[in-house]
């Protein structure tokens, strides 16, 4: 009987959100009032057995919620205001239009949107930005409405996991107890292994707009050696907070590096041999790549209201994500100013049992506003469009500082009053199907929730206590819980109406889902396999 009541805060916060189709910051305020019922009731909290009484429980737990989503909140809001300062100063247009001049060969320009720039957002941004930042360039470069959809979903997954300078992963370690090292070490393998579905299926989605030509193969195994590689030794030497966006800005600058090589060699062989340097369908696709270009320059111009402004260079567009790396760098590699931002550190305890801390020097959060302040002005932003994009980040996150705050104390009241321990208890009879169902778990929480950072808030301490009751260690299935979360991403209903809105396709949002879906379950699939395997 208690099992079936522990899963109703969970059960709750799935029918009112896919099912009656409600926010989710109202879903888990909900869903949180009806844990805290429980816990109260048929859970005792604050009982004889508790060293507090009921009052100071709930007191305690809506504490620690609160101040677990403020943390996360200050990673959140300098992230977005990068990514609205990147918009209103015309960085993000220099960056689209620098990437399609790079090469003549389109498909090739647009793995390097598909891939690269959504990869660098999501790393940077994350919260789902850079699918309805690619969508509509991938429109004007020849794309069909849907696939660019498909084809940005698809792209942006593989940095989920440490999006938003790791936040996803940084939401797991503010909850259970583990060294930051371990734990994206966990989540890395996961994620390259799938990340080998996401880069076949771009690659087919890109050979499309050049169909002649079918998919740029190998051009597609390069850019995801690109990625993974320093993906993978950022996440096992030093730690969750830059895989994402060094393996997007380094993979980026190796793959131009290898394709300028490449196209220089094929042009000096071409004029060698007396032959055009390039084939009529591909002078039509490049056409069509530099008029994209062109009209994003443009409406820069006119949205600065300079119409003989020169357009911003790549290196200024992408000066506050060098920023941050620089600053992420240094204070996690340097030991003297790692020991020194890690010296002050704000705590609190309530009852004698509640507590949290926080690094104020150490946090993503500082970083990512310096990069914020030093980005525009390298960029020399005018102090209305800094003041503006602030705001505009400022108010974008209250509703999900609600909505954290809802999943968040749903999350510590079921674990503080034994609702997770009692349902990991009648999980673990499934014995060693369990880490197969484990990452679906991940990828059902961001479906409800709209967050890989929200899943991982709410799942993640009943991953840790399933795996424990099971007697298996908990550590792969962490990593599944944040890879699954990842993957929920790419079908995730508020991604899909969103990015769906920015290229006309509002009302047909099902053909996206039609075709994410597949993959999905099939990247989920292996997660859980592989999951099985390691445990």
């Amino acid at each position: 009987m208690l099992t079936v009541l522990a899963v109703l805060p969970i059960a709750a916060i799935l029918l009112l959100m896919v099912v009656a189709k409600w926010s989710a910051a109202l879903a888990g305020g909900t869903a949180a009032l009806g844990a805290m019922v429980l816990a109260l009731t048929a859970f005792e909290f604050g009982g004889d057995d508790d060293p507090f009484g009921p009052v100071e429980g709930i007191v305690g737990v809506l504490a620690r919620a609160g101040f677990v989503a403020l943390t996360v909140m200050l990673i959140i809001g300098p992230a977005l205001g990068i990514h609205h300062l990147q918009q209103r100063t015309g960085a993000t247009r220099a960056l689209e239009a620098g990437l399609s001049r790079i090469t003549p060969d389109p498909r090739v320009a647009a793995l390097l949107i598909v891939w690269f720039f959504c990869l660098l957002i999501e790393g940077a941004a994350g919260f789902g930005t850079p699918v309805a930042l690619a969508a509509p360039f991938l429109v004007a470069a020849g794309f069909k409405p849907v696939t660019a959809v498909v084809a940005a979903m698809l792209g942006h997954a593989s940095a989920v996991p440490f999006a938003a300078v790791g936040t996803p992963t940084l939401a797991q370690l503010a909850i259970v107890d583990y060294e930051p090292l371990e734990l994206s070490w966990a989540v890395a393998p996961y994620t390259a292994v799938v990340g080998l579905v996401l880069a076949f299926m771009v690659a087919r989605l890109v050979g499309t707009l050049l169909p002649t030509a079918g998919p740029p193969w190998k051009w597609m195994g390069v850019a995801y050696l690109a990625f993974f590689v320093p993906n993978l030794l950022i996440a096992r030497f030093v730690g969750p907070e830059l895989p994402s966006l060094v393996g997007a800005i380094g993979g980026a600058a190796m793959f131009i590096g290898v394709v300028r090589w490449v196209v220089n060699r094929r042009l000096r062989a071409r004029v060698a041999a007396g032959e055009d340097l390039m084939s009529p369908e591909e002078l039509a696709a490049e056409e069509r790549v530099h008029e994209a270009a062109e009209e994003t320059i443009e409406a820069d111009r006119e949205e600065r209201h300079a119409p003989d402004a020169p357009p911003m260079s790549f290196l200024a567009a992408t000066a506050p994500y060098l920023v941050l790396v620089v600053l992420v760098l240094v204070t996690r590699l340097v030991p003297p100013v790692k020991e020194a931002t890690q010296s002050w550190t704000i705590s609190w305890e309530l009852f004698d049992h509640f507590s949290e801390h926080i690094e104020p020097l150490y946090h993503p959060g500082l970083l990512l506003a310096v990069a914020f302040v030093a980005g525009g002005i390298w960029q020399r932003a005018p102090l209305k469009d800094v003041g503006r994009a602030f705001e505009k980040a400022t108010f974008q996150v209250v509703p999900v500082f609600v909505a954290l705050v809802a999943m968040v104390t749903v999350a510590f009241t079921m674990s503080e009053s034994g609702m997770t321990t009692e349902l990991a208890v009648a999980a673990a009879a499934t014995g060693g199907l369990w880490p197969v169902l484990s990452p679906f778990v991940g990828a059902l929480g961001t479906f409800m929730t709209g967050s890989a950072t929200a899943s991982n808030i709410l799942f993640t301490e009943f991953q840790d206590q399933t795996a424990l009751s099971a007697d298996l260690d908990p550590l792969p299935l962490l990593g599944a819980q944040g890879a699954g979360a990842a993957i929920g991403n790419i079908i995730c209903p508020h991604n899909v109406v969103a990015a769906a809105a920015t290229v006309g396709l509002s009302g047909r949002e099902g053909e996206v889902l039609n075709r994410a879906l597949p993959v999905a379950a099939v990247c989920l699939a292996i997660i859980g396999a592989m999951a099985w395997l390691i445990v």
